[in-house]
């Protein structure tokens, strides 16, 4: 992504350093008086809890720094334990929203029901799974579905990159990838091997995305993937492969995730916020600020920005108290227009 010249870093507490196109301080300067104190002398205090997704995190953590020079007597926390790993601490009570990089899983509803606990589903910004290799990679071009469920699938024979295409190196592949609790886990299983959390275990897992870039980055051999966010912050270190889906290798970017032709890995990112929190005023308007601000900061930390009707759509929800979820597990969410029920 292009980004342009900056005058602020974000400083994220998984030490992730998020680049911020300062010209977009306008824009968020502008929406600051539809913050309930931001203007007068009433100021909200308090704390709001976010945790899950690795995917998510840039977002919400650009959306908590920007919310803070608004409200800076409101304390915003960002956690990282992936999608599961937060609708756990979510469904317990501990947190007020979960960032989530896939829909609310029906065992996860079933808690939610049989606990009485009622909750917004907001789509927030679209994301393209990227397949990452190191940049001295130099046989792979592309990759097709068939290929990637080969490398990933349980049971897989591929040990070395000759086995998967002949000319290959007869060198051994090093798997890098999320764990079990992550969004990325479940939807890139899902989609690539049929059966979400369906995948060979023989490879390096971690939450931490930036512990992948890290060892793909440092091994010629390596393979991972993770959000498109995550790529397109080290392009400098890292390869993106394009895939084919069926109409020809096509690589992720801002223009094929948000028309889809990046498929089958392109995907809505989510916030789920707890209905009864949303009384609490300071919970209210940092989610009010999260969709009023989430397109321009999304684009800023490598997403696709949903289209304006989706987070009107999002307001109205927020607004009329419309909980649930409009989304299934095994949906394939490849279109915005799905972001529209």
């Amino acid at each position: 992504m292009n980004y342009l010249p900056r005058l602020k870093m974000f400083k994220t507490s998984s030490k992730i350093s998020i680049p911020f196109n300062s010209g977009i301080l306008l824009s968020i300067a502008m929406l600051v008086l539809a913050v309930p104190g931001a203007s007068g002398a009433e100021r909200l205090q308090g704390t709001v809890s976010l945790d899950g997704s690795s995917t998510v995190f840039p977002i919400s953590e650009a959306v908590a720094e920007e919310f803070n020079s608004v409200q800076p007597r409101v304390r915003v926390t960002v956690g990282v334990s992936g999608t599961g790993g937060g609708f756990k601490k979510f469904l317990s009570g501990e947190t007020d929203i979960n960032d989530a990089s896939r829909p609310i899983k029906a065992s996860e509803l079933e808690i939610a029901n049989s606990t009485g606990q009622d909750f917004l589903e907001l789509p927030v910004a679209y994301d393209g799974l990227s397949v990452v290799i190191n940049k001295d990679n130099t046989w792979v071009d592309h990759l097709s579905v068939a290929e990637l469920r080969k490398i990933w699938q349980p049971g897989s024979s591929v040990k070395n990159w000759s086995d998967i295409r002949a000319g290959w190196p007869a060198q051994p592949i090093r798997l890098y990838g999320p764990g079990t609790d992550s969004g990325t886990f479940d939807y890139f299983t899902e989609t690539i091997n049929g059966k979400s959390g369906a995948s060979r275990p023989d490879y390096t897992a971690n939450e931490d995305d930036n512990a992948l870039v890290r060892g793909i980055s440092g091994d010629k051999y390596a393979m991972g993937y993770f959000g498109f966010a995550y790529y397109a912050a080290n392009k400098d270190k890292l390869r993106v492969i394009p895939i084919d889906g069926g109409n020809g290798p096509v690589a992720p970017s801002e223009v094929t995730i948000n028309d889809g032709s990046y498929a089958p890995l392109s995907r809505p990112i989510f916030i789920y916020v707890r209905k009864t929190t949303l009384e609490r005023a300071e919970v209210r308007a940092f989610v009010d600020f999260y969709i009023d601000n989430a397109g321009l900061l999304a684009a800023e930390v490598g997403y696709i920005a949903l289209p304006d009707r989706a987070y009107q759509r999002a307001k109205a929800r927020i607004a009329q108290g419309d909980t649930g979820t409009a989304y299934t597990e095994s949906a394939q969410l490849s279109s915005t227009d799905l972001l529209l029920p």
